[in-house]
């Protein structure tokens, strides 16, 4: 916490400190899963529009490989 504690000084708001937590949290479960986080999210984010929503769970880190 206290690493991180000037980078969040900035943050803004509520809102904006949860949109942070979010974004970190989604980059650090691709690492953790072997997956490189920028080429999943560009994927995940270009396919989210016509993808069906039963089937969210495919999109996930720990269910892509590399």
């Amino acid at each position: 916490m206290a690493i991180g504690r000037k980078n969040y000084l900035f943050v803004g708001s509520q809102t904006g400190g949860r949109a942070a937590a979010i974004a970190y949290t989604l980059i650090e479960t691709a690492k953790l899963n072997g997956v490189d986080p920028q080429a999943w999210l560009t994927d995940t984010l270009a396919r989210i529009p016509d993808y069906k929503i039963t089937r969210v769970d495919d999109l996930l880190p720990w269910n892509r490989s590399e």
